[in-house]
C-alpha cells in the first residue's frame, strides 16, 4: 500500500475535463493541467473510476 508523503494531503476537489479540437483537457486544482487524446482520457477515466470503487470499499471495510 502506498503511503502519503509527509506534508501532502489528498486532493478533495475534482478536476474539470473539457474537449476541444479532438483532444481532452483536464484542469485540476492548484494549476494542474493535462492534455490527452480521447483514448487516453477514456482509459484514465475508467482507471480512476475503478480505483475510486476500491478505495471506497477499503474505507467501508475499515482497511484504512
Amino acid at each position: 500500500m502506498r503511503s502519503i508523503p509527509a506534508g501532502l494531503e489528498p486532493e478533495t476537489e475534482p478536476g474539470i475535463a473539457s474537449a476541444e479540437g479532438g483532444l481532452v483537457f483536464l484542469d485540476g486544482p492548484d494549476g494542474i493541467a493535462k492534455t490527452m487524446t480521447a483514448d487516453a482520457a477514456a482509459r484514465t477515466g475508467q482507471s480512476l473510476i475503478d480505483a475510486a470503487a476500491i478505495a471506497e470499499a477499503q474505507r467501508a471495510n475499515g482497511d484504512v
